[in-house]
């Protein structure tokens, strides 16, 4: 129906594109302002008359033609309000919404993206900051998807550099087989923690570590051995989080993937002569872009991350052609990207315009302390277990008898945390509050979980049905209704416009507004009632409705369980 509108205003306007009146067309906040409003300010200059007036023309001129999709059309100064024929508006947004690819783009048919996120250092704990790469990254995954593109999901691990070097030091001085077999990551961690107190009191470890670093670039049997050890360890750890979390990725190619590839950037660089000497090191100067030099090579000749980000690059684009990379990480690498994506502009790729780097805020915590085994770090699995059983007691004490109780708390549990993560804008810090987290009434995850669970509980109540093709439209056409339906139109708009932006709050602020719009309407509307007419047409509303959420909720990585 928007688009009809659209194009009635287009006919009617020849001075705007479709783009133009799509992007000024307004749902006004109170329905006795219509269905849908167009501000006529940016025709003031174009007409040369004040836009009250321009308002008032173009609506004597629409009201003229007898559109048949209105019941009216007024002018309200600067405006011009439509107001639907309601039946006609509630049936084609039922046949619109009630389709199998409600909300599937086309856009991206052809065209691959690669994301690079979540990304933990091997041998250290999977903490909230990975946490929040990895839920951003995984819902930008679904959401393009969505919209039809082919999506290379790339966990871009660190495992290469100068702290594997340390580690080996430190297991070799402090470690045993047998501790690190025992308790894997944690024994990596205080053997790691170990090495850093120690060369506070004897520099010479850093210089042995920086020699065991390159050991392993130049392929030594021992170092590479142990280090793959050390990255073993830790991935039983990583998959056994992204398991909890139901993620998964395409490759697991992390910086040492690229440690035999880093030589083709040097040679790029130095034929385009962009590659300078510097006390020993090797880098890209920036100075003309406002930017501190890209180090390619250190002083030992040992390779840097931008150099094997570069590397990674070069590899992608040639085996994945991706119309577009991204990257999730946080917001201290802006610097890093902007080096990383200005080098490979300066190489004369004019791919680089089709590189993203998508940053996010901090988590602290509040209200309350938060356990955590060092005092300083919060650990992503702790935060995820702690959500399930504070999830499950909240069941124990208000459903003792809801079936699958551990699947509901675990799906529950999880999606509060996912949903707290990405109910606001990336950039913000996301801020750990259990109360509001968990909370089945406020803007949280529980709350558009529980609203699904109220529609399938609305079906078990109601008993075996089928819905019919047709229903009777006439009985959608009350407030709580149609403000319902006129919500659940915008879905498709507000997956491209959180692609466009990559921005998935969108997509979680939608479920909210959903969600309420749902509650009101099961408020307002008694649906297992005696005639037939009025019961098919609102089961119609709440199946949609169910559907609508349940695509939404996936798009952030949420499941929805049936009974709660």
């Amino acid at each position: 129906m928007k688009n009809k509108i659209i194009d009635i205003l287009s006919e009617n306007i020849e001075q705007l594109d479709k783009e133009e009146i799509a992007a000024a067309l307004e749902i006004p906040k109170k329905t006795d302002m219509g269905d849908f409003a167009f501000p006529c300010f940016k025709l003031a200059k174009v007409f040369r008359k004040a836009p009250n007036m321009i308002a008032e023309e173009l609506t004597a001129q629409i009201n003229e033609k007898g559109y048949d999709i209105f019941d009216k059309v007024v002018n309200v100064g600067a405006y011009i309000n439509f107001f639907l024929a309601k039946e006609a508006f509630a049936k084609e947004i039922m046949n619109t919404v009630d389709t199998p690819d409600f909300g599937q783009g086309t856009e991206g048919e052809g065209k691959t993206v690669c994301i690079d996120y979540s990304s933990p250092n091997v041998a250290k704990n999977f903490h909230v900051g990975h946490l929040r790469t990895t839920i951003i990254g995984n819902s930008l995954y679904k959401i393009y998807s969505k919209l039809g593109y082919h999506v290379e999901r790339i966990n871009h691990l660190g495992d290469w550099g100068t702290q594997f070097g340390k580690l080996i030091v430190a297991y070799k001085k402090w470690g045993s087989k047998e501790a690190v077999e025992e308790n894997g990551i944690d024994e990596l961690m205080k053997i790691y923690v170990k090495f850093h107190q120690e060369a506070e009191k004897d520099d010479s470890l850093n210089d042995q570590a920086r020699e065991w670093f390159v050991k392993m670039e130049q392929g030594d049997e021992e170092a590479l051995s142990i280090w793959q050890w050390f990255k073993d360890i830790s991935l039983v750890e990583y998959k056994r989080i992204y398991k909890l979390l139901g993620m998964d990725f395409d490759h697991f190619t992390g910086e040492s993937f690229y440690r035999d590839k880093t030589h083709e950037v040097v040679e790029k660089l130095q034929e385009k002569d962009l590659l300078v000497e510097s006390e020993g090191a090797h880098i890209v100067p920036l100075d003309d872009y406002d930017m501190a030099p890209c180090l390619i090579m250190k002083k030992d000749g040992s390779s840097i991350y931008a150099t094997r980000d570069l590397a990674a690059l070069l590899y992608r684009k040639r085996t994945y052609n991706f119309d577009k990379c991204i990257y999730v990480t946080g917001l201290e690498q802006k610097l890093h990207f902007a080096q990383v994506f200005k080098v490979i502009e300066l190489l004369g790729y004019d791919w680089y315009q089709n590189l993203v780097h998508v940053p996010y805020g901090l988590v602290s915590m509040e209200g309350g302390k938060l356990s955590t085994r060092n005092g300083n770090v919060i650990y992503a699995e702790q935060i995820l277990h702690e959500a399930i059983e504070k999830i499950h007691e909240i069941i124990n004490e208000k459903n003792p008898d809801l079936p699958n109780k551990e699947e509901v708390s675990r799906q529950v549990g999880i999606g509060a945390i996912l949903f707290n993560d990405l109910y606001n804008q990336r950039i913000k810090d996301v801020i750990f509050n259990w109360d509001k987290i968990l909370n089945f009434d406020g803007e949280t995850g529980p709350y558009v979980q529980y609203t699904y669970a109220r529609c399938a509980s609305v079906f078990r109540k109601v008993g075996a049905v089928e819905l019919p093709a047709e229903i009777d439209y006439s009985v959608l056409a009350d407030d709580a209704t149609m403000n319902l339906l006129k919500d659940l139109t915008r879905f498709p708009e507000v997956i491209k416009e959180a692609a466009d932006k990559y921005e998935p709050f969108m997509i979680a602020r939608f479920a909210v507004s959903v969600a309420q719009h749902f509650n009101k309407f099961y408020h307002d509307c008694q649906i297992n009632v005696e005639e037939e007419n009025v019961k098919l047409a609102r089961l119609k509303v709440v199946d949609v409705t169910m559907k609508v959420i349940k695509s939404a909720l996936d798009l952030l990585g949420i499941e929805c369980p049936e009974q709660m």
